[in-house]
């Protein structure tokens, strides 16, 4: 094995994604000497950041605390939005309720007051926003907004990732592609390196202290039939290939204790032909299917599984991706009827999008090659138990069904209306929930809940804030406030042990 004597860097940030690019940022800021270590090569840098949506959850006033957030927008513009307040409050009950209070309060509270005043930050880093144009309806020339999720980054990831590229660069952070971290060394009892291959050689790059920000274990098969069931073996990977556990193994074997839910993760419904990794070509989330709560879901056999209706898709789809992959074939189809396609999601337009499309119930059957007598009772009880009320998309109308189960608990209209859609959905797996211990200022934790010296943490490997389920858009900004405030603890522990030293 080689060693690296030339340099021995400051903080030294494993990942290219969103929480470790904040991470490099915030560390740069602070003065610290910071080298970035990406496995992959440089055409496939940005870790799962580069295929995300973009849109971003923080909490905020009302509408106008997102002006300085929205620059572009004018007064004119912003006379034509409406949107719910949400406050700290109501990020903090979100994440309470979509993981049944399991969430460690500590890392939840700190993400919820953080999450403004990072988006703020983050926009001083050249980040640009942007209205999020699939949590809207527009209501008599009123752009009406649901969900606590009205912002997106602009460009979607790719606009992210590439924005923070950017700032890196003009800061002078140097980045090492196809660089794989596969071991942290140690020094009397603190981080002193990470031992990295490259071209299929070791060599040890000396370090001050070390962040790790380099995802989960989604792409790596073994681990996911392992920790979250032999279905997931056949799940697809939405987004980095490169997501394999590495930091996980790295970090626990250093000491670092592992936390949260190990068992469950963030899966979406996703196009049935869709890659199966990550395509670099066509990132931004392009093969998701969100606008299932418009319509109805079933299974191979034709029948009904889920509570379409039963909440918007932002606290849905993560679990409902889930129950995609327990049916047979692990297969499913959304279902649509002309009164509703005009109001479905960009991604359903797309050429990219798999669709059927049939003018009757009974032709669209045999071209979904589902149980056709199945498929249609199914679609008559349906049919037979919408129950009469005002259809509002933009709220949880409560125009429901009665006597059938499941039921549709919102926006039940009837099936009826030709021409009839289908669109073949299956699971793609996003992230996985389990990870390691990290306090409230991200260092990583021991056995004896003390922090490990001179390691960090952020993103994915963060364990703990989800279970079973999570708040759309919460992954993005728990990347960036737990990057920002390892990048801020690394600078700090480097600080004071110099000043130890000198003492």
């Amino acid at each position: 094995m080689n060693k690296n004597e030339n340099q021995k860097f400051d903080v030294v940030v494993v990942g290219t994604g969103n929480a470790a690019l904040c991470s490099a940022v915030a560390a740069k800021e602070n003065g610290m000497n910071v080298l970035i270590l990406e496995r992959g090569p440089k055409e496939k840098r940005g870790g799962n950041s580069f295929f995300t949506d973009g849109a971003i959850r923080f909490a905020y006033q009302d509408k106008h605390a997102l002006k300085p957030i929205l620059s572009h927008l004018t007064s004119e513009d912003f006379a034509k939005i409406s949107m719910p307040e949400y406050q700290e409050a109501d990020f903090h009950q979100d994440i309470i309720s979509v993981t049944e209070g399991k969430s460690d309060p500590e890392l939840s509270k700190q993400l919820v007051e953080k999450s403004y005043e990072t988006i703020q930050w983050m926009k001083q880093q050249g980040v640009a926003f942007e209205l999020n144009e699939n949590q809207s309806f527009d209501n008599n020339g009123v752009q009406q907004f649901w969900g606590g999720l009205p912002v997106k980054t602009y460009r979607k990831g790719i606009g992210l990732v590439e924005a923070l590229f950017q700032k890196l660069e003009s800061l002078g952070v140097e980045i090492r592609y196809d660089a794989r971290a596969v071991q942290l060394e140690t020094a009397n009892n603190k981080v002193s390196g990470v031992i990295v291959e490259e071209n299929g050689v070791r060599k040890e790059i000396q370090a001050k202290s070390v962040v790790l920000a380099c995802g989960g274990f989604e792409a790596n098969k073994e681990k996911r039939m392992k920790y979250l069931g032999k279905e997931w073996g056949e799940a697809i990977v939405r987004g980095s290939e490169f997501n394999t556990g590495d930091g996980l193994d790295m970090a626990m074997k250093a000491g670092a204790q592992p936390y949260g839910d190990w068992s469950s993760c963030h899966a979406h419904t996703t196009d049935f032909q869709a890659p199966k990794v990550g395509d670099y070509k066509k990132p931004g989330d392009i093969y998701k299917k969100s606008s299932y709560p418009l319509g109805l879901i079933v299974n191979a056999n034709g029948e009904r599984f889920v509570d379409e209706g039963a909440d918007f898709r932002n606290y849905t789809y993560a679990k409902y991706g889930k129950e995609t992959l327990r049916q047979p074939k692990q297969k499913a189809f959304q279902l649509f009827d002309e009164q509703v396609r005009p109001l479905l999601r960009a991604e359903y337009h797309l050429e990219e999008a798999t669709c059927i499309k049939a003018n009757s119930i009974e032709e669209l059957a045999e071209k979904m090659g589902v149980d056709k007598n199945k498929f249609l009772e199914t679609v008559r009880d349906y049919n037979d138990a919408v129950q009469g009320g005002e259809y509002n998309p933009a709220i949880k109308d409560g125009k429901g069904t009665k006597g059938i189960t499941p039921p549709k608990s919102n926006w039940a209209l009837s099936f009826q209306k030709a021409p009839f859609y289908a669109y073949p959905v299956t699971c793609g797996i996003t992230f996985t929930f389990g990870g390691i211990q990290a306090s409230k200022y991200s260092e990583v934790l021991d056995e004896n809940q003390k922090p490990i010296p001179g390691l960090f943490a952020a993103g994915e490997m963060i364990g703990g804030l989800f279970y079973g389920n999570y708040p759309g858009g919460s992954g993005l900004m728990s990347g960036a406030v737990f990057g920002k405030l390892a990048g801020e603890s690394a600078a700090s522990y480097v600080q004071q042990f110099a000043k130890a030293i000198s003492e």
